[in-house]
């Protein structure tokens, strides 16, 4: 492992001490950050998976209902629907923060329109169409926030694996190469003036 260019001395050492000391605490906090996101991701995926399933179920009866009353249904009366605004969607939305890593969130509130929806002139399968789409509505929304909130989570875990990494495999390696570098050159210094002082000792008896 590569060393830090250094001058050896004590206060150098101990300087390099102090941080290896905080680097050892950053990686050890990072690690439970990243662990920490892993479950919250593993969590959501699951969940995300589930709803999923439960989404494309519900799109595929509302398509099913509205291709069926397509086939059944006067084509001006099916013009004529389209050019309803039935309800208003209105969505609000907010972050919540999950170990530092913001994710969105959404209510949604669907109102009914002044226009009248006509009954009289429908087929039953565009009615449970309409209701099927109403209802899956907000869970396509939450699903969207869940699968960007996943996407988001998978980003930071995936920068702070790489931050425990410099730490683990470079920073404090290379903080202890070095500290031990200046150990020894400390070591090297003590006894040549042991040797140095002896010798100068044996100089003045001699």
């Amino acid at each position: 492992m590569a060393q830090q260019r250094v001058n050896p001395n004590r206060m150098e050492l101990l300087r390099l001490k102090k941080r290896t000391i905080l680097a050892k605490k950053g990686h050890k906090l990072l690690k439970e950050k990243r662990d920490g996101l892993m479950q919250e991701f593993l969590a959501l995926i699951r969940e995300v998976k589930q709803l999923r399933s439960d989404v494309d179920k519900e799109l595929g009866q509302a398509l099913h209902k509205f291709m069926m009353a397509g086939a059944v249904m006067d084509p001006q009366a099916v013009r004529m629907i389209e050019n309803l605004k039935l309800y208003s969607v209105s969505a609000v939305s907010r972050d919540k923060n999950v170990m530092g890593v913001h994710i969105p969130e959404f209510d949604i509130k669907q109102e009914e329109s002044d226009d009248m929806y006509p009954w009289w002139a429908t087929s039953p399968e565009l009615d449970s169409a309409l209701v099927y789409f109403r209802k899956v509505l907000p869970r396509l929304m939450k699903l969207a926030a869940q699968e960007k909130a996943a996407d988001l989570l998978a980003q930071e875990i995936e920068t702070t694996r790489r931050r425990v990494n410099a730490l683990e495999h470079v920073l404090i390696p290379q903080l202890q190469t070095t500290a031990k570098y200046i150990q020894m050159k400390l070591e090297e210094q003590g006894r040549t003036a042991i040797v140095t002082t002896m010798k100068v000792k044996q100089a003045i008896v001699d």
